[in-house]
């Protein structure tokens, strides 16, 4: 059974840092896309980075900020956030996708397997 099992969210206040990480079962995780997605109250879900091998890629809102990072071994992934923001407020959901996803035009139906998320609130 595939599943994705994110942990770490929490409050914290703006300027602080958190570290959410997504451990993965079910399938073979290191052939995978392996993404986080956020959406905030009241809005659509966007990207926030995705990892394939040992290459992190960004959206422009967070580069430099947070930190994507892969454990094969351990089928986990890993995000570091920085420098938080009240913007940075949302849902993180971790996703696995066998290709690479259109980040500027997806769906959840686009991934292979999309986890129940973490809460992360900043606080001002």
């Amino acid at each position: 059974q595939v599943q994705l099992v994110e942990s770490g969210g929490g409050l914290v206040q703006a300027g602080g840092s958190l570290k959410l990480s997504c451990a993965a079962s079910g399938f073979t995780f290191g052939n995978y896309w392996m993404y986080w997605v956020r959406q905030a109250p009241g809005k659509g879900r966007d990207y926030v980075s995705g990892i394939k091998s040992d290459r992190g890629y960004y959206s422009d809102s967070v580069r430099g900020m947070f930190t994507i990072s892969r454990d094969n071994a351990k089928n986990t992934l890993t995000l570091e956030m920085n420098a938080l923001r009240p913007a940075d407020t949302a849902q993180y959901f971790c996703a696995a996708a066998r290709v690479r996803i259109n980040i500027s035009s997806f769906k959840k139906e686009d991934f292979d397997s999309y986890g129940e998320g973490t809460r992360v609130t900043v606080s001002s």
